[in-house]
């Protein structure tokens, strides 16, 4: 299981960073990306915190990759901020896509699927010509495990498919009820509408971290 999704207490997170990922070794993850919520106000904190997690790397069967998730960036704003979290050493970039469960500002997914970017996460009622662009940019789209976010996950994966767009899936992880285990990121998969072959290669032949 590979997750590059999940939050810390350093943004809306329930869990310091090792906790989390001693949580998710436990689950047999292989990597997690630690992605806390970031705008212009807060990401040298973050990513300058959460890099300092690699320690746990010395002692820990798991990969620890170090990142952030763009939240709620007015889209004009979204590929300068990306490009900065990059020279500050992320190692991923998530956009906080626009979920119907949250008033995300129009325009998002676009700005995101061209910019500097490895996943829009939860993108929502994604557009067939977003999803082309998630194609053309090699950008992941993300089928999510998390509540309220996931009600488009038949939707994104429906349009992913058709543009040839890749898939990832993530849990978005705030709490240590929301890691879950290879055979449910399958199950969820699935439940979007992917064939069980196609749901393990999603989970499985991982199009970022190999």
């Amino acid at each position: 299981m590979i997750d590059l999704h999940t939050h810390t207490t350093f943004s809306d997170g329930e869990l310091i960073p090792s906790e989390l990922v001693r949580r998710a070794e436990v689950l047999g993850y292989k990597a997690i990306g630690i992605t806390d919520h970031a705008d212009y106000t807060n990401i040298e904190h973050i990513i300058s915190c959460v890099s300092k997690a690699h320690y746990l790397e010395e002692v820990l069967d798991i990969r620890i990759i170090v990142g952030a998730e763009l939240t709620h960036v007015p889209p004009p704003r979204i590929a300068p901020l990306a490009a900065l979290a990059r020279r500050l050493g992320a190692e991923i970039v998530v956009v906080h896509g626009e979920s119907p469960v949250e008033p995300v500002r129009p325009g998002t997914n676009r700005a995101a699927l061209e910019a500097d970017v490895d996943i829009l996460a939860h993108p929502g009622f994604i557009t067939l010509e977003e999803a082309q662009l998630a194609h053309d940019n090699d950008i992941c789209l993300e089928i999510t495990s998390r509540s309220g976010h996931n009600i488009t996950n038949g939707h994104v994966a429906r349009l992913a498919r058709l543009a040839g767009a890749k898939m990832v899936v993530n849990t978005d992880s705030h709490a240590p009820r929301d890691l879950i285990s290879r055979e449910r990121a399958v199950e969820i998969a699935m439940g979007a509408g992917l064939s069980l072959e196609e749901a393990r290669d999603v989970v499985d032949k991982h199009p970022i971290i190999h």
